[in-house]
């Protein structure tokens, strides 16, 4: 009997070795990539794995979503201001065989690989354009990444800027375009009410010039509010026809005025009675101022 174990312990021991090695079991998320002696063979899993010993080898790859915080980069932009930026991207596996075949350290690739491409866009474009455009920006890198990452069995499912960092004079600059880019909203909006005031006023007026009862209607709602007030001072509405009657009744008498003292003297005006050639004999001779009687003509002898 001990002899029996002697024999078959050391037997027992090598098989569980063996299974010990060849068995391998994978995750819901794991695939293995398996190399027969050297050459690549398959993709397995998930499950239960069997390999024979020191004749296959496995490989595992993770095809979850991986998360690859870029570092800070420094970016000179188009318009020569320089920038700190960063960045997060979001990638999978979704070929195995590639990932591990094609690059040696794929997420090392991937790393250094959106290092430069996120450089190199983002120099391609102005400060303000990374400031306001920053998703059509994330887009553009995420295009370029997956197109480049395709060969290697990856997916490059999300790309996002984290910060863009500037200098404390830019910023200042950039606060003071901003203030006055505010002050240009607000006198704009401003104009454009007054715009409207004007023409909904100039339509009231017309409504208004047409119907004569609707201003008089207008006068009494005016002496109605006036009146609810407390006030000293009551000012009554002058309606704007009364100051054109007027108008044209000063302007008429002017013109007469005018037509009055600009006229010739009249032709009807009386004439000054004419000397008579020769005294009546029986007229007595005007009374001189001293009481004298004045000489007589000539030609005649007193009496």
């Amino acid at each position: 009997m001990s002899f029996d174990l002697a024999v078959y312990l050391p037997i027992v021991v090598i098989v569980v070795a063996i299974l010990a090695t060849s068995i391998r079991i994978l995750r819901e998320y794991e695939r293995g990539v398996v190399f027969t002696l050297g050459r690549f063979t398959g993709v397995k899993g998930p499950g239960l794995i069997l390999l024979l010993p020191y004749v296959q080898q496995m490989v595992r790859v993770d095809q979850r979503t991986l998360v690859l915080d870029v570092p800070t980069q420094d970016v000179i932009s188009r318009d020569n201001v320089s920038v700190k930026v960063n960045a997060v991207i979001y990638f999978r596996v979704v070929q195995a065989d590639k990932a591990v075949i094609q690059v040696e350290d794929f997420q090392q690739a991937t790393s250094q690989l959106a290092q430069t491409t996120l450089r190199s866009v983002l120099g391609k474009h102005d400060l303000d354009e990374m400031l306001s455009e920053r998703d059509k920006l994330n887009n553009d890198i995420q295009d370029i990444l997956d197109a480049q990452t395709d060969a290697w069995g990856i997916k490059v499912s999300n790309v996002e800027i984290k910060h863009v960092d500037l200098d404390e004079s830019m910023i200042r600059v950039i606060a003071r375009q901003a203030e006055a880019e505010r002050e240009r909203r607000a006198k704009v909006i401003s104009a454009e009410g007054e715009e409207q005031a004007a023409q909904k006023l100039f339509e009231a007026a017309e409504i208004l010039s047409a119907r004569p009862e609707a201003m008089q209607l207008r006068y009494l709602n005016t002496l109605a509010t006036i009146g609810t007030q407390n006030n000293t001072t009551i000012v009554f509405p002058f309606p704007v026809e009364f100051g054109d009657l007027l108008s044209g009744l000063g302007t008429s008498l002017r013109g007469s005025a005018n037509t009055a003292r600009s006229a010739p003297p009249s032709a009807t005006r009386s004439a000054p009675p004419a000397a008579s050639p020769a005294a009546s004999p029986s007229a007595p001779a005007p009374a001189s101022p001293t009481g004298r009687q004045p000489p007589p003509p000539p030609g005649r002898a007193a009496v």
